[in-house]
């Protein structure tokens, strides 16, 4: 249960990250909705705080 939570935690991690990048217009392709986007840059944060915790449960409950 301990390493799953871990891995979901470090993906949705990943995510919000390129989330954020694309909302920063450093990465993905510029036709994309989230390219230069600044409510992306909110919601990347939201995920990346999102697969923080979900590290952090992981290895609180280790």
């Amino acid at each position: 249960m301990i390493l799953p939570l871990i891995l979901l935690g470090v993906t949705i991690l990943i995510l919000g990250i390129i989330f954020y990048f694309q909302s920063k217009s450093i990465v993905g392709p510029k036709r994309s909705f989230m390219y230069s986007n600044p409510d992306w840059t909110t919601n990347g944060f939201i995920v990346i705080l999102l697969g923080v915790s979900l590290i952090v449960s992981g290895f609180l409950l280790y």
